[in-house]
C-alpha cells in the first residue's frame, strides 16, 4: 500500500488549540502518513505592524504587501511563527524542520498582478526535492509562506495558496485547511458538506463566502488539479484531522476532484 502524503495548512487561529492539533499530527506521523505543514501567521504580522503604527490593507481576503510589510512578513513568518511551530512539534516528539518557500528554491514565483496587491507572488515552479529530502528521512517540513522571485526578490504568498501549490506538486493524497470555523457556511449558518466549483463561484458572487474564506475555497478548488480531495476543518475540534485522514469522518466542507453525490 502506498504511503499517504498529506498537506496541512495550519492557521494562526488554530494555535490556541495546539494541543489538539499536535496530538493529531503525532498520530498521523506515527501511522506512517507523510505530513507537510504550510503556515502563515497573519494575526501575528498584523500585531507587529500595529506596533509601528501601520494598518494592514486587504483585497478579497488577501493582504496588500508593500516593502515595509514584506520586511516584517519575512521576520514574522519565516522567523517567529515558523520557529514557534517547529519548537512545539519537536517538543511533542514530532520530528519537524522549519523552512520557507525560498529555501532550496522550493517555490519560484512571479509577482501576482490579478489583483495587484504589491509584493505578493504566485507560484510558477515548485521543486519538491527539498520536501522529499525531509520526508524520506521521516521529518515533517514546516513551510513558511514566503517564496522566491526573480533576481533574489522575496514575495509574500497567501498560506492557503501555498498549501495548494505544495499539494499539487507533491502530489498529495489530501490537503486539509485547519481554521477556526466548522467549514463553509450557507446563508442560514449551516455548514455545507461538499462544494463544487460552480457552487463556490455562486456563493462568492452572492456574498455568502467572503473575506479570508475566499482564498481558502479558491485554494481548495485549485488543488483538485492533481489532488483527489481538499477539506476545510475546524482545528479546535479534538481529533478532527486524525479522524478525517485515518477514519471516515465527514466533518467540515469537502472538495473532491470527481463528481459525487451529497
Amino acid at each position: 500500500m502506498d504511503r499517504q502524503t498529506v498537506v496541512v495548512k495550519v492557521g494562526g487561529s488554530t494555535l490556541p488549540h495546539r494541543e489538539a492539533v499536535l496530538a493529531d499530527l503525532a498520530e498521523l506521523h506515527g501511522a506512517g502518513v507523510e505530513v507537510v505543514i504550510a503556515h502563515g501567521g497573519g494575526a501575528v504580522l498584523t500585531d507587529w505592524l500595529e506596533r509601528v503604527n501601520k494598518q494592514p490593507t486587504f483585497v478579497n481576503g488577501l493582504r496588500v504587501t508593500d516593502e515595509e510589510t514584506l520586511e516584517m512578513a519575512v521576520m514574522v513568518f519565516a522567523g517567529a511563527v515558523n520557529k514557534q511551530l517547529v519548537a512545539l512539534l519537536n517538543d511533542a516528539r514530532i520530528p519537524a524542520v522549519g523552512i520557507s518557500g525560498v529555501d532550496g528554491g522550493l517555490v519560484r514565483a512571479r509577482r501576482q498582478t490579478e489583483p495587484d496587491i504589491g509584493l505578493v507572488g504566485e507560484a510558477e515552479e515548485v521543486d519538491i526535492a527539498p520536501l522529499r529530502a525531509l520526508l524520506d528521512r521521516g521529518l515533517i517540513p514546516v513551510v513558511a509562506c514566503i517564496v522566491l522571485g526573480p533576481a533574489g526578490q522575496i514575495y509574500n504568498i497567501n498560506a492557503d495558496t501555498l498549501a495548494g501549490d505544495l499539494a499539487r506538486a507533491l502530489p498529495a493524497s489530501r490537503v486539509a485547511f485547519l481554521t477556526d470555523v466548522p467549514g463553509v457556511h450557507r446563508a442560514d449558518g449551516k455548514v455545507i458538506p461538499t462544494l463544487s466549483k460552480d457552487e463556490t463561484d455562486q456563493l462568492i458572487a452572492e456574498g455568502v463566502i467572503t473575506g479570508g474564506m475566499i482564498p481558502k475555497v479558491e485554494a481548495c478548488l485549485r488543488c483538485l488539479d492533481g489532488v483527489p480531495e481538499a477539506v476545510i476543518l475546524d482545528g479546535s475540534v479534538p481529533h478532527v484531522l486524525r479522524d478525517h485522514i485515518l477514519g471516515s469522518a465527514t466533518a467540515g466542507t469537502v472538495f473532491r476532484s470527481r463528481t459525487w453525490a451529497q
